[in-house]
């Protein structure tokens, strides 16, 4: 009888990673070889920062998942969130780090650094899309285990290799790239308002308030997502608006950062250092 797949490469199939896949990663593994290498997506600096802040690279690692996106009805007059397509655009993306995290588990990685987030539309379909999560998968040297977040899975983050460095040396942990997403129909107005309103100038109370309220939940959600880590904080947010393929009334905020909290016995922030990029 054969023996049982590791736990990670069972975690693979589970999640329709690619067998081309796992002979990528053996290969970064170095198994059958004299030496493991890495493959990488960091710039010259940032890998030398990255590998300064005490951690290896081991290899870019992928997640993927094509995903039809459904239709929803909306009330033409109405400010309103579209739930349905909210999800469709969580779930994708959920699915594709997922997969990433889960090669990165085969690496034995501690985390995950410079994480990229993509929407790629193709000529298959309208209303489908592949999502994509690709990183440097990071061990770190000495402290095995210390960087895992609190779901024992490796630590995720969109920071740069010299923010990194500058997190790390301040004695904090990144604990995980955390996001929160809303798929919003803003309301149209009638033609008498928008005749009224042509020849003054005043707010557009209906379409403050409902791009207020489409950031505000995407915000919300994305702290949800941090304090379900432990973390201390978010750094390095962004909120990122696209229409996609839904036309100009309906709107997905995006708003995604890496979490934070202080590394346990870790002493206070030292003064800032200014640091020059060498590339420009």
């Amino acid at each position: 009888m054969s023996d049982p797949a590791p736990p990670e490469l069972a975690e693979l199939a589970r999640l329709d990673v690619p067998a081309d896949a796992v002979h990528r990663l053996a290969e970064l593994e170095g198994r059958g070889q004299a030496r493991p290498f890495f493959t990488s997506d960091l710039s010259v600096n940032e890998f030398l920062l990255v590998k300064e802040a005490g951690f290896d690279p081991r290899g870019m690692v992928f997640g993927s998942s094509i995903y039809h996106i459904g239709l929803q009805r909306r009330n033409w007059g109405s400010n309103m969130e579209l739930e349905k397509l909210t999800q469709a655009m969580y779930t994708a993306r959920e699915l594709a780090m997922a997969r990433m995290e889960a090669e990165a588990e085969v690496l034995g990685a501690d985390g995950i650094v410079g994480v990229r987030l993509d929407i790629n539309y193709y000529d298959w379909g309208k209303h489908s899309a592949e999502f994509i999560a690709v990183g440097t998968a990071v061990s770190a040297r000495g402290a095995e285990g210390t960087w895992r977040n609190d779901e024992g899975k490796p630590f995720t983050s969109d920071l740069s290799g010299q923010d990194f460095w500058t997190l790390v040396q301040s004695g904090y942990l990144p604990l995980g790239l955390v996001l929160g997403t809303c798929v919003y129909h803003v309301a149209h107005r009638g033609p008498m308002a928008t005749a009224m309103q042509s020849m003054s100038n005043r707010e557009l109370e209906n379409f403050t308030q409902g791009l207020y309220d489409a950031r505000e939940l995407a915000m919300t959600r994305m702290q949800d997502e941090a304090l379900r880590l432990g973390a201390e904080g978010i750094v390095g947010v962004r909120l990122e608006e696209k229409s996609h393929f839904w036309g100009s009334h309906v709107i997905e905020f995006l708003a995604v950062g890496t979490a934070v909290r202080p590394a346990p016995g870790a002493e206070a922030p030292g003064h800032p250092q200014l640091m020059l990029p060498m590339d420009t």
